[in-house]
């Protein structure tokens, strides 16, 4: 398995927390596997073999070969049916909503295809240039030229939202809501409507995935770390309230995740973070 990471330039920087690669031969790829919540939507081009998505225990969907993956609220399975060969740029959260002018709430855990975003013409040549491209630098290289040709049509800053999702990030989720943005019920209702359209979750949902993936990465790059000490650096309230958002979002407790192998592709795509 071989995954890697590459930053964007400079003009995208803010928009886009990384570009990233990921190639597994059909030998390798093993049996399902879990994704997780991580807060961030991602253009991803599957560039080899079909990918299965699992809507339950036995029924799947094919993925699309190029389509941008909503916000996750929770966990789902994925199963290569061969080769996999993808390219993907995952965006900081709110960084995606400068690009679209749709709600970002309605991509909400599936897929969606590039031509019910953006102009169907420029979707086709987009993932046309991908396929011929020669290299990852020339991958990037397309992206990039495609979201700096249209986020001039679409941008609508709003300090209010950039600044919640900044504290979000820096704190690692641990501050409520009151605590961010003060406790007039009328700023936050404001706040939560737009905030949704722009970032695909509420504020409140933001904090709690931002916080699993800290505890989540904690965990990987410390191997064998006492739970309860992981559960207080990350900030929880006690130790059922850590392992019931760690439940919530991973369908199984912090203890059982080590030695699962169904989290070995989100293991390495965490502990990289």
């Amino acid at each position: 398995m071989e995954y890697n990471t590459y930053d964007p330039s400079p003009d995208l920087a803010s928009f886009i927390k990384c570009f990233w690669s990921l190639k597994v031969p059909q030998e390798a790829s093993g049996t399902k596997q879990q994704i997780l919540p991580d807060g961030c939507l991602e253009m991803i081009f599957n560039l080899g073999d079909d990918i299965k998505r699992y809507t339950d225990s036995d029924d799947f969907i094919i993925q699309p070969a190029s389509f941008v993956m909503g916000q996750l609220t929770k966990p789902f399975f994925i199963e290569p049916t061969g080769d996999v060969d993808t390219f993907a740029a995952r965006f900081y959260p709110g960084g995606f909503g400068h690009f679209v002018k749709i709600p970002l709430q309605d991509l909400s855990n599936k897929e969606t295809e590039f031509s019910g975003m953006f102009d169907p013409n420029k979707a086709k040549d987009l993932v046309e240039n991908i396929r011929e491209s020669r290299n990852i630098a020339d991958r990037i290289s397309i992206v990039e030229e495609f979201l700096l040709s249209i986020i001039d049509k679409n941008i609508d800053s709003n300090e209010l939202i950039n600044a919640t999702i900044d504290t979000i990030l820096s704190t690692k989720g641990t501050l409520g809501i009151e605590e961010i943005i003060g406790s007039s019920k009328s700023k936050r209702r404001q706040l939560e409507r737009k905030f949704s359209s722009m970032v695909g979750l509420s504020p409140k949902q933001l904090c709690r995935i931002i916080r699993l993936q800290s505890s989540l990465q904690l965990m990987l790059k410390n191997d064998g770390m006492d739970l309860t000490q992981i559960g207080n650096e990350s900030q929880y309230f006690d130790q059922s309230h850590f392992i019931k958002d760690f439940r919530d979002f991973t369908g199984i407790s912090p203890r059982k995740f080590y030695a699962d192998e169904k989290f070995t592709l989100s293991s390495i795509f965490y502990a990289q973070e």
